[in-house]
């Protein structure tokens, strides 16, 4: 087992952008706002590189202007996902990523667009055992409030008190 090597007073001192929030904790109708990211060029190539995506709207310039159906380079979706979700991500310390549902790339996002993140908490669920389901609805924006992408995540959370969160739940 590893041990920590800090000392105890610097352990007892919380993680900055850590949330040690609970299932209990979860409010249904919860709402934040990101701060905006503008996408660049650069990054956008390092992911479409990354992650071999070489389509000609996202990785030839030429060809988007000339042939493509915008007349301009598209972020690819994977990245405005990516972009979109990690704006909103805190490092929630008693969650799980369970996965997403309804992912839709509604609009096109451009080289240049900047974006910004809504997430909405939707629901919750007694699961397991020791966790129970949250689903919260992602919506990414660009410019002045056009929708771009919307999804929902599914976290597995862990019970503060598990025998009143689960009440006769029994374990899938």
């Amino acid at each position: 087992m590893y041990e920590s090597k800090l000392p105890p007073e610097h352990v007892a001192v919380p993680l900055w952008g850590c949330e040690d929030l609970y299932w209990e904790d979860f409010e249904i109708g919860h709402r934040i706002r990101t701060i905006r990211r503008t996408l660049s060029e650069g990054e956008s190539m390092a992911f479409n590189t990354l992650v071999v995506d070489i389509h000609p709207y996202v990785a030839d310039e030429v060809f988007a202007v000339e042939e493509g159906l915008f007349k301009r380079r598209l972020v690819a979706g994977a990245f405005v996902f990516s972009a979109g979700i990690g704006l909103v991500a805190t490092n929630w310390l008693q969650a799980f990523s369970y996965g997403y549902d309804k992912l839709r790339f509604i609009k096109p996002v451009f080289i240049g667009d900047s974006i910004y993140t809504i997430r909405t908490n939707l629901a919750k669920e007694p699961k397991y055992a020791e966790r129970g389901l949250t689903r919260a609805k992602y919506e990414v924006f660009k410019g002045e409030g056009e929708l771009v992408l919307y999804c929902e995540h599914l976290q597995t959370v862990l019970y503060r008190d598990p025998a009143t969160a689960r009440a006769g739940i029994k374990e899938r």
